[in-house]
């Protein structure tokens, strides 16, 4: 799940990322442009098996991100606003920062 809060005064948008995943999961992290493509871990939150990254984005842009379970299993977001291919034979999710 995407959630995007709109600030009328500010130029950002604040973006929380939220991923359900099965417990066996140990560590979990999104990898985006707007990170440079390093891998940022993400917060467990407790006693659930969701995973969450809140970050604040420039308003009226479009970010390429996905999730990466453990050391190699890639994951898009369900919710994205759009996907994208990546160049390597599959898609990375969209986030768009605009109303």
């Amino acid at each position: 799940m995407i959630s995007k809060r709109f600030f009328k005064t500010k130029d950002e948008v604040e973006v929380t990322f939220e991923l359900d995943i099965p417990e066996t999961a140990s560590n979990v992290a999104i990898v985006a442009d707007f990170l440079d493509w390093k891998p940022e871990p993400m917060k467990k939150v407790a006693k659930s098996s969701t995973y969450k990254y809140k970050t604040r984005l420039p308003k009226g842009c479009e970010y390429q991100f996905r999730y990466l379970l453990g050391d190699s299993q890639w994951m898009n977001d369900p919710d994205a606003d759009q996907y994208i291919s990546n160049g390597y034979g599959g898609d990375n999710s969209l986030v768009f920062t605009h109303q």
